[in-house]
């Protein structure tokens, strides 16, 4: 059996995953395997199958596949006899000890994060919820925010920030959610939920002390304070990270002025492709992972994620966004994102994209309820033909969304027709 997946180096993991498995659970050791050995043909070439195939989106990148530093994580979903879900894992140039900029992926992480914060003070007798008014202040006093026009209230509220992150990857949004919880919290929490390779390390705002936090203030109905939130000082002392591709480019922009050395993203965010999706599959499908690797949540914060993560950017009213500026597909890479009008019911993407400093990323769970279709797909690109960072000149609307709405469109089509029996 080893020798049979030994050649393809995409299984190595997926095997490791099933004997854990069998270990804690030895009743479903013939179904898993049944299952690896049936789809490993199509699991094995279909990500290859895609990448070849005429579509000049997806060709004008393969001709210099290097210089755009793509991974690609695909995840089959199928289900036993019983009903049970099971993961096909392949991929195409996946590296762990390869750094690519997560950008606003790491928005994910801290929005589950902030719904299992609510829950544990809750625990200690703390009476705020999501929809709880609060202000939020800087540590000399100043005030940072108290009101937000786009809520019907006109309230800040976790939940609202939340919808944000995903509706449109409002930066600011994320800057609150992230002091809310705190640096280390944040580190400590993820590690603790075997998530090794991330460090969220930063807020998205020039200058910002990322150390200190500043001061939340939570409200009941009638004004009264119910919660007040200190400085959350972060102590931890994160090693500089080894990895590939550290350092990027042939030059940068600083302060106005070109850096002709690569930019060295050390004390950047980091988060890699296998952890970016095994975040986005605890809260789709936590009850696949042991106890110490979920996010501790409650029924209604997995629904709550899931339903906004899987909105268009014009499905909402408060915040609304039909002025023209954003468009449907604004959030959605993978399959839509070079598409405008065409997103419908039928075909959803669970997702959280990135699009900083040439790089483009897009982690999702897509689910085609028509064809009974369901798998993740992850995939990073860089596009910086220039190789100069931070100078704002990126390839993003005419090479790399093409490219990975290519990539889901025809990864969809495969799955689609391998349903089909074709």
């Amino acid at each position: 059996m080893i020798n049979f997946f030994s050649n393809d180096r995409t299984f190595t993991r997926p095997i490791t995953k099933i004997i854990l498995l069998v270990l804690r659970n030895k009743t479903i050791l013939i179904t898993l395997l049944f299952f690896t050995i049936s789809s490993c043909t199509f699991s094995i070439n279909i990500i290859e199958k895609v990448l070849k195939n005429s579509d000049s989106s997806i060709q004008g990148i393969m001709k210099n596949a290097e210089e755009h530093e793509i991974q690609i994580l695909l995840t089959e979903v199928v289900k036993d006899a019983n009903g049970i879900p099971i993961f096909l894992e392949t991929e195409y140039n996946v590296n762990e000890n390869k750094y690519f900029y997560p950008a606003s992926t790491v928005k994910l992480p801290i929005a589950i994060l902030t719904l299992q914060k609510i829950k544990e003070l809750n625990a200690q007798g703390i009476p705020i919820n999501t929809t709880t008014a609060f202000e939020v202040r800087d540590q000399t006093g100043g005030l940072v925010i108290r009101s937000d026009s786009t809520e019907k209230m006109g309230k800040v509220t976790l939940a609202h920030l939340i919808k944000k992150v995903f509706l449109v990857s409002d930066n600011e949004a994320y800057n609150y959610l992230f002091d809310f919880l705190g640096r280390d919290y944040i580190y400590c929490e993820l590690q603790k939920k075997g998530l090794s390779s991330v460090k969220i390390q930063y807020k998205f705002l020039e200058g910002a002390d990322n150390n200190n936090a500043w001061e939340y203030t939570f409200f009941d109905e009638v004004g009264a304070t119910v919660y007040h939130q200190e400085s959350l000082k972060a102590t931890l002392v994160l090693s500089p990270p080894k990895l590939e591709g550290i350092l990027k480019g042939n030059g940068f922009i600083s302060n106005g002025e070109l850096v002709k050395k690569p930019m060295d993203f050390t004390k950047k965010n980091i988060l890699s492709i296998r952890d970016l999706e095994g975040i986005l599959k605890r809260l789709i499908f936590p009850e696949l992972f042991p106890k110490i690797a979920q996010f501790d949540l409650q029924p209604a914060d997995y629904t709550f994620l899931k339903y906004w993560m899987s909105r268009s950017t014009l499905e909402s009213e408060f915040p609304s966004y039909n002025d023209q500026k954003y468009w449907d597909s604004y959030d959605k890479f993978l399959i839509y994102g070079d598409q405008k009008g065409v997103m419908n019911n039928g075909l959803r993407s669970y997702n959280k994209v990135g699009s900083a400093y040439g790089t483009l990323t897009d982690v999702a769970y897509i689910q085609d309820r028509r064809n009974d279709i369901e798998f993740f797909l992850t995939a990073t690109i860089l596009v910086n033909e220039n190789k100069i960072f931070n100078d704002n000149i990126y390839e993003f609307e005419t090479k790399g969304i093409p490219f990975l709405a290519s990539l889901g469109r025809g990864i969809l089509k495969e799955f689609q027709e391998k349903k089909k029996g074709l």
